[in-house]
């Protein structure tokens, strides 16, 4: 993954937003695939102050999608006037989907992007938009290639904004997500070849909102059939290395059916199911 970090100059990041809102502005009209996260909140935020009406920021109502993510993306928009709605998709009964193996997330994309192309097609958007940035250009996300094949933009990306631009734009907005921790959807806790499904990915779910009520902030719940890893993000390791949060880790995820009960010792990084990808790749 892009390990960009760096924020620009403060003309500079002006300079980037301006030429979002002026492609922004150039579409007319547009769908945001809306999460909720840091990056595809900026993005509908831009949107509908560049386009007003015409800019609808769409979300998948999908059982990947946590629930206190749900609630988080419906504040937002209420917050700041966003038009707003779900749409329903069927990814979980797609095998291509469900095998889970390294292209999941293009099965996912494809599915979306279809429904959204089918809104557009009623409605009279031309274009639909994704919260893609620079950095993410460099890490493998197989949902890109969806993207490409219906045609999908990504102006945070053209517009040369890295996740740190995004985080620091956000921030001078007044916007709550700019210092949101770092969101992915539930299947990405599924290893590659273990099959996803609705049980498993609410496993997760109720998992990591276990471990949110402790008080952690940036973590993951990685399944692995009869074993949890789990992962704390390096500067909240020390509050989960103690004897009281061991038994606390251990009551959660007996009583969600696992056996085994791990704590990852390299900590929360992004993506790292994909490291198992590193070899084939090289």
């Amino acid at each position: 993954m892009a390990a960009q970090v760096s924020i620009s100059t403060p003309a500079g990041l002006r300079d980037k937003e301006s030429r979002l809102f002026a492609e922004l502005r150039r579409m007319g009209r547009a769908i945001v695939a809306y999460s909720g996260g840091a990056d595809s909140a900026y993005l509908a935020w831009a949107a509908n102050e560049v386009l007003g009406q015409n800019a609808l920021a769409v979300t998948a109502d999908s059982a990947s999608f946590p629930a206190s993510h749900k609630r988080d993306a419906e504040a937002f928009v209420r917050q700041f006037g966003i038009r707003h709605e779900y749409i329903e998709t069927y990814e979980f009964e797609d095998p291509d989907y469900v095998r889970n193996a390294p292209d999941r997330c293009f099965h996912c994309k494809d599915e979306l992007f279809t429904r959204l192309e089918a809104i557009g097609r009623e409605r009279g958007y031309e274009h639909i938009i994704y919260g893609v940035n620079l950095d993410d250009l460099g890490d493998y996300r197989p949902g890109q290639s969806a993207a490409k094949k219906h045609e999908v933009a990504a102006p945070l990306a053209e517009a040369g904004l890295t996740k740190a631009d995004i985080r620091e734009l956000s921030r001078m907005a007044g916007l709550p997500t700019w210092d949101r921790p770092a969101s992915a959807c539930l299947s990405s806790r599924i290893p590659y070849g273990t099959p996803v499904t609705i049980q498993n990915v609410k496993t997760v779910e109720a998992g990591e909102e276990e471990i949110k009520a402790l008080g952690f902030r940036q973590f993951r719940v990685r399944f692995h059939g009869e074993i949890v890893r789990i992962e704390i993000a390096p500067d909240e390791l020390p509050k989960a290395l103690t004897p009281e949060m061991a038994r606390a880790f251990t009551g959660i995820f007996k009583a969600l059916g696992f056996k085994y009960i791990t704590l990852d010792l390299e900590g929360y990084r992004q993506g790292s199911l994909n490291e198992v990808l590193a070899g084939r790749r090289a």
